[in-house]
């Protein structure tokens, strides 16, 4: 069995200012690297990790990094992880939306998993990047366990998916909160999920998305 704890960034300076990020490449606030210290210190007071594989994107991969000092392992970078390409909504702040895509972002608000963002990609398009670099990664460390630090769309698609729920359900499921961690389980070919968004090891320093997101 191969143990997957799904860690999202630490809150970046997107996350901060209330811009909606996408593959846009923000790095960690102050307090998201505080975040990812303290994650990191939990991770290796209750897991062996082996490996940690993180997003490309800087915000991710400076959490992973942290991930990985503090277990004693290596972090690779996979671009496979990154985070939903938002097109035209890339950069644009949170109390714009509404007013600038008057009929997609509501549609996105109330159906995220199947509306495509404008000029970008669909939750059906990060699944079919992310589960298969999974699969080769639940291969490669069968019998280990492996941390991943990615973004808020590709946890939310996951737990939907692989909790066995069709994609017109991912709205019901709420944001991970930054820094947080998500176990998924992988054997013989079938996922189960563990504990879903811990974050109580954060404490005052816990962040989360608006709910207008």
């Amino acid at each position: 069995m191969t143990t997957f704890l799904f860690v999202r960034h630490g809150e970046s300076l997107a996350n901060r200012h209330e811009i909606f990020c996408g593959q846009s490449d923000y790095d960690l606030s102050e307090k998201g690297y505080a975040q990812a210290a303290v994650t990191a210190k939990y991770i290796a007071e209750n897991y062996q990790v082996a490996c940690v594989y993180a997003s490309d994107l800087t915000r991710a991969f400076h959490t992973g990094e942290a991930i990985a000092e503090a277990a004693g392992c290596p972090v690779v970078a996979d671009p496979a992880l990154r985070e939903i390409h938002c097109g035209e909504w890339e950069e644009a702040p949170f109390g714009e939306m509404l007013t600038r895509w008057p009929d997609s972002y509501p549609a996105w608000l109330h159906d995220i998993g199947n509306v495509q963002c404008p000029g970008g990609e669909t939750v059906p398009d990060v699944l079919a990047r992310v589960l298969p670099a999974l699969e080769v990664l639940a291969l490669r460390h069968e019998n280990d366990a492996i941390a991943i630090a990615t973004h808020g769309t590709v946890i939310r698609a996951l737990m939907c998916v692989l909790g066995g729920k069709p994609l017109s359900e991912m709205k019901n499921i709420p944001w991970n909160s930054n820094a947080s961690v998500t176990e998924f389980f992988y054997e013989d070919g079938a996922w189960r999920i563990g504990r879903v968004n811990l974050d109580g090891h954060l404490g005052d320093l816990s962040t989360r998305l608006p709910d207008t997101v």
